[in-house]
């Protein structure tokens, strides 16, 4: 993967030599990219192993030519009263910039992604400092209360419906920083403490949690604390919105559609095996009407989910309510389930249609 070093970067980079850690904004790591993060796992968050821990959600960081996954994990503050602003990706001059995130007084800006736990695109509604210690909202934290007494529940409404994973460019978020975040900005931050830059590098090392290794569902989405990849408590991704995974059969996939609301979130079409009847000039042909059906449902899940992702930002510019978003959802899951259905039947049709026939050389039966 070509990775470009830009300008402004580099001297982002230079600049925090001079920037104290008292001082540290949130700034772009000095590597842009030319591919937007895979979207973000569904995972459960383990349980907070005590007092004044703040959750940081899990991201896609890069590096070695590849995204790996940063799991989500509870973090002791550096500082009481600090929380913590998630870093983000962002489309800036055509490449993906990191912005790394920080520790300071009030949650700034973090791209608009909803990571969850809280962290829904603006603010954190996970939880306050009251007094000197961390209280938890029960409505989005997984809290055992035998452990932690500092709780309160407070409902929570996520208004996002994606699991996007940067902000602007084709398919991305389209939010920008609120005057409350900008003044948050600029006020005293602190960089993530150091058993957080040794999750990362843990992560980073740690072969399953690479895109092209788990396909954007990490086997370790979750830590009850940083670098602890070997807990019990570690919880893995699953299937979001409840994807079902057929069984590979043809005739399973016509009969029980998936639920996936988009095309992205339909696994892997299931193809027919190739024959080896004996006569290869039949197999070839068969096996070359296999490629030009899979070559054109992959066109047509490319072609809904360009719709669909145009009808998300269309619902953004227009600053849709919930009620008018979770229509359209519902009208993306029923087209998703449709071409799911449609694709399925083709590949039950093709396997009845075109069974190859025995090797010219083997006598016929009367």
């Amino acid at each position: 993967m070509r990775i470009i070093f830009s300008i402004r970067s580099l001297l982002l980079a230079l600049g925090m030599l001079a920037i104290s850690a008292a001082s540290y904004a949130q700034v772009s790591v000095g590597v842009a990219i030319t591919i937007a993060p895979p979207e973000l796992p569904v995972y459960e968050q383990p349980v907070c192993p005590g007092d004044d821990y703040i959750w940081t959600p899990g991201y896609w960081a890069y590096g070695d030519d590849d995204f790996y996954w940063v799991p989500g994990t509870w973090v002791l503050a550096p500082e009481v009263g600090f929380l913590w602003t998630p870093g983000y990706w962002a489309f800036e001059e055509n490449r993906y910039f990191f912005h790394e995130g920080y520790w300071g007084p009030q949650v700034g800006f973090y791209g608009g992604i909803s990571y969850g736990f809280g962290y829904f695109g603006h603010g954190y509604e996970g939880g306050r400092w009251d007094n000197g210690h961390f209280f938890y909202n029960r409505s989005v934290n997984n809290v055992n209360v035998t452990v932690v007494h500092n709780v309160y529940n407070t409902t929570v409404v996520n208004r996002t419906v994606n699991r996007v994973s940067f902000n602007g460019g084709n398919g991305g978020i389209n939010e920008r920083p609120t005057a409350q975040e900008e003044a948050a900005s600029r006020e005293r931050h602190l960089p993530p403490v150091a058993s957080q830059n040794q999750h990362v590098q843990a992560a980073h090392a740690n072969p399953q949690l690479r895109a092209s290794a788990n396909q954007g569902k990490p086997p370790i989405a979750a830590t009850p604390k940083p670098g602890q990849f070997n807990d019990r408590a570690v919880t893995p991704a699953r299937e979001a919105e409840a994807v079902h995974n057929p069984p590979a059969t043809a005739e399973n996939n016509a009969a029980r559609p998936s639920t996936a609301v988009h095309p992205r979130d339909l696994p892997p079409a299931q193809r027919p095996a190739v024959p080896n009847s004996g006569n290869a000039k039949q197999d070839q042909k068969y096996q070359q009407e296999q490629q030009k059906l899979q070559a054109k449902q992959d066109q047509e899940r490319q072609k809904l989910q360009q719709k669909q992702d145009q009808d998300h930002q269309r619902l953004e510019q227009q600053k849709a309510n919930d009620a008018k978003k979770q229509q359209v959802e519902q009208q993306h899951q029923q087209q998703t389930q449709q071409l799911a259905q449609k694709h399925a039947q083709q590949q039950q049709q093709m396997q009845q249609r075109q069974q190859p026939g025995p090797h010219p050389s083997q006598p016929k039966k009367p």
